[in-house]
This record gives C-alpha cells, structure tokens and sequence, in this order.
C-alpha cells in the first residue's frame, strides 16, 4: 500500500525533528492515515495548479514570513486541492508565521505538520519516492502474478469452482459466485463457516444491485463483480466481507471474472465443434459409400459413441406452430434464426440427459427442424426406459420459450419445448443399419406431428399406421386430384369466408358418426347439430350415414391436413 502521512512522520530524518501536528485531533490530525501518492517541494503560495491530489507539500515558508496573512488562502487552496498534507520548516524566530499557521490550521482538515528543526528535504523527497516506486513495483508484479495464474486457468479451461478458489486464495477472503437468479454457482469460504456465508443468500442478494461495473453496493457493502461479455453478463462474483487491500481484490476478482467468462465461451465453442464433428459423422453413415462397418465403428468410438449390440434410430421433428408463422397468404413461413437456437438448445439438452443414462449417442440436426439420433443400448430391455428419460427431458424444460442456462447454453421453455415430436425407428444390431433408419424415424415423426389431441412421449410407425402411408402418398398428383375431389365443396365455401365445415366434418369423422356423441362434445343442442350436418351433406353431395363415404372423406381430410409436412 502506499506509504501514509503517519508512516512518512515516522522515518528518521523527520523523527529527529520533533514534527508538531497543529490543530489537534479536531484539525489535521485525522487525515494523518490518508496515502501520500508523491512529494512536492515549493516555495510558491499558489500551487494549487500543479497538483493533481494525494501530494505531500514541503516548504520552508518563507514567503509566508513575507505575507502571514495569505497563510489561510494558501493552505485553503492545498485543501481544494486534495494535497494528502503539509510540512512547513520554521527555523529560528518564526513567531508570526507559527501563530498564523496554528489559527488556520484550526479550521481545515488538511493535516499541518510544523518542524523547528532544520530538515533537508532532498532526504525525504528520495525517501518516500522510493516507497511509493517499490510500492507501484509490488503492484505490478502483484498484477503480473494474477495474470500468469488466471491465464493458466483459461489455458486450461479450469472448472468454476477453481477458478472462484484460486480468486478467493489471492484475496484471503471468501468469494461467492452467484447467477442472475441470485442463486449460487460456486464459492469458497476460505476459513469462513459455509453456513455462515450463505446464510440466507438469495434474500441478502437481491437487496445488493447489479452493475455492469466493479462497485462496492448494498447493505452489506459488498464488492461485486459482473460476470460475462459485454451486454451479456450471467453472473457476478461477490465478496461479502470487507479486505484488506481493496484495489488487489477488485483486481483479482476481474480477472476471475474474465477467465470465467471466457472459459464458458470455450466450452459452448467445444460443444459447437463437437456438434459439428457428429453431424458430419451422422450424414456419413447414412450415406456410407463405401464405409465398412468396422471404420463406422471407429469413427463412432472415437465420438464417444460406444460399441453396443442395439442401436436405435431416432429423430426429433419440431411441430408447425413453433417453427412457422401464418403470412398473409396463409402459408407459413419459419424463422430461421429461432428455429437454429431451438435446435442447439435441443442438441445440448440430449447431449446432458444421454450422458445419466447408460446409453451413448450421436446426435446432429439432419435438416432445417429435424434432429437425428443414433442410440446406441447396452441392452434392448433399457429401450423404452431411456426413450421415456428422454421425452421427459423435454418436458421438464416446459415453462416460455428458451433462455440463457448457467452453463452457458440455452434451455427449452414452454412450447419449445412441447414442439418437438420423438419417432422411433426399429432398433438394429448394425450401426450403418440404425443409420438408414433414420428415415423411417424421420417419417414417423413427421407424421405423428400432424396427429391431433394428447399425443404419445414418443412414436413407433405402429403408431402412425393410415396416416404414415397417407404421408408417403401425399406428394402424388393422383392423391392429391383425389383430395380435391372429394372436400372442393367445403374448400370453396372456406374459402368464400363460409368456414367452419371442414373442423366439423373432421369431429363428425372422429366420433364414428355418433351424433349424440358429437353434440355433448361440441356442447350443441341437437337440432342445431342436425342443421349444420345436413348443410354439410348438402355441400358435399353425401350420404354421412354411408360408411364408404365416411371411409373415403376421412382419408382425403387425413391427406388435405398432411398437406403442410
């Protein structure tokens, strides 16, 4: 630290003079423990333009002696301008300039140290110089050790817990940090209970505010830190005790800062490579040319995809309502960007849940809303339990859309996390095989998607059965000259803005034609219900009783909703 008045008063060449601090406690004295940041010697009454605040002034006052009434103004001047003292050498008969220096010293803070005794100045100029230099010396090599050591740790990419240790070893105090949500990431308590320290955490938390900067804030007056980059900050380091050295603790705890942040930066990097490194080996396997199953195998392996009898195909199809808006025209159209944030957000929840269960797994996005994976099962009874384990995972992170996780990924909230659709595709025994099963797992969810009502966790092709062989068909000219056929009535009629036909001829269809059954459910009265079925007759030209009839309007609304895959 550097050197204070008191310490400067204490070295020998000032000692041997006998300083007389003026004014007393009430006056100078109290600012005897301020840092002296430089000496100025100078003889001049206005000097106030040449400092720049912390300065120890030393004069022989002799133009005081002059002009003992400007003793008042100069040392005002020295007190406006943040001078940390003054040492005046009164030798010899000096009464005037004793007396006007002891009635001005009586009305300032500015300690006023007067010495009778001759003092040579250059001493302890060359003196305290040379305590403030190894002081800033100290600092540097304080500063250059705080760097080697958190730059390791960023080489390293050391976990959070010992990057807040080695913080909170620098510094001799605890060090706690916290997220956004003010709960508790990491902390060392370096002597301190833990009890003691996180006692009641959250609710002392939020009464201390955020900054984007290094203060010292709250009730508690805790140093706190921001944790992040820029604008995106999720988290701050706290110190909630007083230290010794508060410059070296803001210090050590930026540069923590830092090596966390960067350090986040380079996992969501490695898990981005990994992810890349995995969609390249995916799209492989499902087109081989040439790759035998042993190099499939090893290339696998060597992604963390370990060797298992089973292995199941499986895709994950995000559902139209949270992929695609409505455009003027009806069509829809898919935010690109939110969609690619859904799918990484889906890649990293996988990846976490595959690694509590004792499967592996490769996992890529396959095409814009559709993630593929290749499961790979110790044993084919453990299927069902891990596909649930997965489901539930997704459901787990319902609650509005997705956000900012503390590991620095992103989470799935609410719909997002409900739009995505699981298919399943047979397992295999062979890796290249489950690899072109993927296919079938991606028809499966494609299809399941569509289905409406509460829905299954996840879905076999048994699942999906007519609508799995409507969605293959779907695309061909006779299918879709056999749709038109069959609903252009009520496709004209919405289309003239008389809608609402094609919802109750599909409730119509899904109640097996039980009136009775569809009036309770659609809550009509019966002869309001009789009504609107018999304009729907009327539109289609239909006998509704007629079971073929039924059959083959079921199939063409079946055909006209997969429209949209």
């Amino acid at each position: 630290m550097l050197p204070t008045l008191r310490t400067i008063l204490g070295l020998p060449v000032l000692r041997a003079a006998s300083p007389q601090i003026l004014g007393g406690e009430a006056g100078g004295a109290a600012g005897l423990d301020a840092p002296v940041r430089w000496v100025h010697v100078s003889e001049l009454l206005d000097i106030s333009s040449l400092l720049s605040g912390g300065e120890l002034v030393l004069t022989t006052g002799l133009e005081l002696e002059k002009e003992p009434e400007a003793t008042a103004s100069f040392i005002r001047s020295l007190e406006e301008s943040s001078a940390a003292g003054l040492i005046v050498e009164l030798v010899g008969e000096r009464d005037r300039s004793l007396a006007a220096l002891q009635a001005a010293a009586k009305s300032c803070t500015l300690p006023v140290i007067v010495v009778q005794r001759r003092v040579r100045f250059v001493e302890v100029t060359e003196v305290v110089h040379r305590m403030i230099v190894a002081e800033q010396l100290e600092r540097v090599e304080r500063a250059r050790d705080v760097h080697e050591a958190f730059t390791v740790l960023s080489l390293e990419s050391a976990g959070t817990e010992r990057v807040v240790e080695q913080a909170a070893g620098m510094i001799g105090a605890p060090v706690v940090l916290e997220d956004l949500s003010h709960l508790v990431l990491a902390y060392s308590a370096q002597g301190l209970a833990t009890t003691e320290l996180l006692h009641d955490w959250e609710r002392r938390s939020r009464t201390t505010p955020s900054s984007a900067r290094t203060v010292r804030t709250g009730p508690e007056d805790w140093l706190q830190v921001p944790v992040g980059v820029r604008e995106q900050l999720w988290g701050r380091l706290v110190l909630p005790v007083t230290p010794d050295d508060e410059e070296t603790a803001a210090m050590v705890l930026e540069r923590a800062a830092q090596t966390l942040a960067i350090n986040r930066l380079a996992e969501r990097d490695r898990r981005e490579l990994s992810q890349q490194a995995q969609a390249g080996l995916l799209n492989a396997l499902r087109h081989p040319r040439g790759l035998s199953e042993a190099e499939a195998l090893a290339r696998a392996g060597a992604l963390g995809l370990k060797r298992s009898p089973f292995y199941v195909p499986i895709v994950y199809r995000t559902g139209a309502s949270a992929q695609a808006a409505p455009t003027s025209d009806g069509a829809q159209s898919r935010d690109p960007l939110a969609g690619q944030q859904e799918e990484r957000a889906l890649l990293e929840l996988l990846a976490k849940v595959v690694k509590s269960t004792a499967g592996s797994a490769l996992t890529a996005s396959i095409q814009s809303g559709s993630v593929g994976m290749i499961l790979a099962l110790p044993a084919k009874q453990l299927e069902d339990a891990t596909l649930q384990r997965l489901a539930d995972a997704l459901a787990v992170q319902a609650g509005g859309g997705t956000q900012a996780a503390d590991d620095g990924g992103t989470r799935l909230r609410g719909a997002a996390a409900q739009a995505w659709t699981i298919g399943v595709g047979r397992p295999r025994g062979s890796l290249l095989e489950a690899a072109a099963g993927i296919d079938e797992a991606a028809h499966v969810a494609e299809t399941a998607a569509t289905l409406r009502g509460a829905g299954k966790p996840f879905y076999r092709a048994t699942d999906i059965r007519l609508r799995g062989l409507l969605a293959l068909l779907r695309n061909d000219p006779r299918v879709q000259q056999f749709v038109e056929s069959e609903l252009e009535s009520l496709l004209q009629a919405e289309a003239r803005g008389n809608g609402g036909y094609l919802d109750l001829l599909g409730q119509y269809l899904e109640s097996g034609g039980n009136k009775a059954a569809l009036a309770r459910s659609g809550y009509l009265s019966r002869p309001t219900l009789y009504a609107r079925l018999a304009r729907l007759e009327e539109l289609l030209a239909v006998d509704l009783d007629d079971a073929e009839s039924r059959t083959s309007l079921h199939v063409a609304l079946l055909l006209h909703r997969l429209r949209a895959l």
